[in-house]
């Protein structure tokens, strides 16, 4: 295989809902070029993407698969992405290494919540976006009408390059209005017949060719000037027009395809081949220093990894996008996030399973390699020269959590190696192991996304699991001030223990003042502060806990003891076990004994003290609520609405985007548990949301009787 130079080499995304098709355009770009000799299908489960046992279970992509075609002298590396929502990672990391995105839409459903998605995140990252209308043979498709959705979701950019004459089952012919001619095809697709418009398609063809060369000429000032003088351009002039147009994000052409009969795949190509911006004229990475990073052959080597795939005997397969300079076979690189060194034994470009073997790479090309010592997903690897280190792409917040456990306790640990080897090929699985909730908690996009791990783990890794709800990550406070004292007192035969202290506890908020006076029950206590300690907490908030000991009652060399014994309460709050916060406590008495006073003592006591204290002032549990953002199609509305009503949610406003609904809610994390399922169940998979912690609030008052409850015939099965 020839060495492509960066002007020679264009990477590109192809993204769209699910059954949008495009592993099936996939299969027909690959084997128009020649890199296969016949199409698989996905019925047949012999696609060059969805090549893993899980995608060939489910009939649906899990990973984004990476191939290259060759064409006309230039090099495409293609992303066929997920497009399932659960499985958006995919579609994210490819979004950040290409500079292109073919967006699919499914000939029977036109836009499509996946469209919005996609075209979201595209607008984020500032690519050129191309819609491809495929399926236009589906009885259901309407061109019209779905280029009629498209100008009203993106508005005047939105701008058609063809036209089927046909859609529906009758479809094999098409307009193109940039060549002004008509391609038609045999019923077995392939190589198109050109010929020129008929003359009862020439009016519309020519409405629409003059508006795709304003379109055009609008992206440069000397085609507008030219097209002012002229009132037409040529096709070169035009193609220029419409790649600075693409790379500006200025247009959004309109193409059409069959790709399960190979119908306009070979002219699309074409236009990629032609048209699509190279990767020197799309906008510049930075690394984390924020300094601009060419992709320059010249410049030093440097190598973004931003994919591994573990396949059966060959282990773990890393692909990576060459940032700048040229990666030879043998070269030694250093890891800039691990340190270690690392040598290039084997490159290859890639056909989904299918490997090319090659000498070198350059700037801006993609490729991948095997059997490399230390690298995880999102590692950079430097030549000589190069100090770059890059951490661009930035995944969605998880919206789907279960607890996981395996059915044999004894599998824990190799549960969780395996679940981080797993984190590898997909990043937007987390993994927590959380001490607060005593629970290992697997954290994914949907259900879907969690019932395909539980599938690999079982069936590729023979490990039984089960999964459960996740405990909520409750907090526990005061309202009202409050005082206890307690005594500890321990005789068994020599030394004994004893400790005694009195305090005060109080909410805590930023900025109040130095306690003076205290009164509970007619008695006042006055308050000397000798000293204060501000504990931040890990969980959030804090503990703010002040000496006021006076004559000596309590040695200050047993302060550290009583604060301990206190932290270790606020770590298993008196409510419900659940970690407290923002309370401030005032040690102010206590008593010692001159032999059998120590340290543990004055723990437990500090400990017992403030149980009680805290029991008694206005203790209030807080739950984490978080923002949630739906976007759903308006005829659902109203079903969503009332649903999210049903879950504590305090709606906090609506508002139209893009051809979609958009509902802005605060939703208690407790009632989020399965909402990704009854979204798509109320929808029919048609909306999506985002969710994003918000901040701690008090729970209702049924809710705190109802956990307070739970929490004390738990403690009492345990004793």
């Amino acid at each position: 295989m020839k060495v492509y130079q960066t002007n020679e080499i264009k990477n590109i995304a192809l993204l769209g809902s699910s059954g949008s098709g495009k592993t099936t355009l996939a299969e027909a770009m690959l084997f128009e070029s020649g890199v296969i000799k016949r199409r698989g299908t996905i019925a047949a489960k012999n696609t060059v993407s969805d090549y893993f046992p899980v995608e060939q279970e489910y009939g649906y992509s899990v990973f984004s698969t990476v191939f290259h075609v060759e064409w006309n002298g230039k090099k495409l590396n293609i992303i066929d992405c997920p497009g399932s929502d659960d499985f958006v990672g995919g579609a994210v990391t490819a979004m950040n290494v290409t500079d292109t995105a073919i967006i699919l839409l499914n000939g029977q459903y036109g836009v499509e919540v996946g469209t919005q998605n996609n075209f979201r995140y595209t607008d984020k990252l500032g690519k050129p976006v191309i819609f491809l209308v495929n399926q236009l043979d589906n009885d259901k498709c309407d061109y019209d009408n779905i280029l009629e959705q498209l100008r009203e979701a993106y508005g005047p950019k939105v701008i058609p390059i063809q036209y089927p004459i046909n859609s529906g089952p009758d479809f094999n012919a098409l307009i193109d209005v940039l060549l002004m001619k008509k391609y038609s095809w045999k019923p077995e697709g392939g190589a198109p017949i050109i010929e020129d418009i008929p003359a009862e398609e020439m009016d519309k063809a020519m409405e629409m060719h003059k508006a795709l060369v304003e379109a055009a000429a609008e992206n440069d000032e000397g085609l507008m000037e030219k097209f002012f003088e002229q009132e037409s351009l040529s096709e070169d002039e035009m193609r220029e027009g419409i790649r600075k147009g693409l790379a500006s994000r200025g247009m959004f052409p309109v193409f059409c395809v069959c790709a399960g009969k190979d119908m306009g795949v070979r002219r699309l190509m074409e236009f990629l081949g032609n048209v699509v911006p190279f990767v020197s004229e799309m906008p510049k990475v930075h690394n984390t220093r924020g300094e601009v990073v060419e992709p320059n052959a010249d410049g030093p080597t440097s190598l973004y990894f931003f994919k591994t795939a573990v396949e059966p005997h060959i282990g773990e397969v890393q692909y990576f996008k060459v940032m700048s300079g040229v990666v030879r076979e043998g070269d030694d690189l250093t890891n800039a996030d691990r340190g270690s060194k690392e040598r290039m034994a084997q490159l290859y470009v890639c056909a989904g399973a299918n490997r090319v073997k090659v000498e070198e790479l350059r700037a801006g090309d993609i490729g991948c390699t095997v059997k490399l010592k230390d690298v995880k997903t999102g590692n950079t690897l430097n030549g000589k020269g190069a100090e770059n280190h890059f951490n661009f792409i930035k995944y969605p917040n998880s919206k789907y959590s279960r607890a996981i456990k395996p059915l044999n306790e004894a599998d824990t640990e190799k549960m969780m190696v395996i679940l981080n080897r797993m984190r590898e090929e997909d990043p937007t699985w987390v993994v927590e192991q959380s001490k607060e909730l005593k629970q290992t908690i697997v954290h994914g996009q949907g259900e879907f996304h969690l019932r395909t791990l539980k599938w690999r783990l079982e069936n590729n890794e023979k490990l039984q699991i089960k999964y459960e709800e996740p405990r909520i990550p409750y907090r526990e406070t005061i309202t009202k001030a409050s005082r206890a004292d307690y005594r500890h007192k321990k005789q068994s035969g020599g030394a004994g223990q004893f400790g005694e202290v009195h305090l005060i506890v109080e909410p805590y908020y930023e900025g109040m003042p130095l306690p003076e006076t205290y009164k509970f029950n007619g008695q006042e206590f006055k308050i000397n502060v000798k000293g204060t300690d501000e504990v931040q907490l890990e969980w959030g908030g804090k503990l703010v806990f002040i000496n006021s000991i006076v004559g000596g009652s309590i040695d200050a060399r047993f302060m550290p003891a009583i604060l301990k014994g206190i932290m270790s309460r606020m770590e298993q709050g008196p409510l419900t076990g659940s970690y407290a916060r923002d309370v401030r406590v005032i040690v102010y008495d206590g008593k010692m004994h001159p032999v059998d006073s120590n340290e543990i003592s004055f723990m437990l006591a500090g400990r017992n003290a403030f149980s009680e204290a805290f029991k008694n002032a206005g203790p209030k549990i807080l739950e984490p609520i978080y923002d949630v953002e739906v976007f759903v199609p308006s005829d659902k509305m109203g079903d969503v609405m009332g649903d999210l009503q049903g879950r504590r949610a305090m709606i906090m406003g609506m508002s139209s985007e893009s051809g979609y609904e958009k509902l802005v809610a605060k939703v208690p994390l407790k009632e989020m548990s399965s909402y990704s399922t009854s979204l798509s169940s109320l929808t029919g998979g048609r909306a999506s949301f985002i969710m994003k912690f918000a901040s701690y609030e008090l729970v209702p008052s049924d809710v705190q009787d109802k956990l307070i409850k739970e929490f004390e015939a738990k403690e009492a099965k345990e004793e």
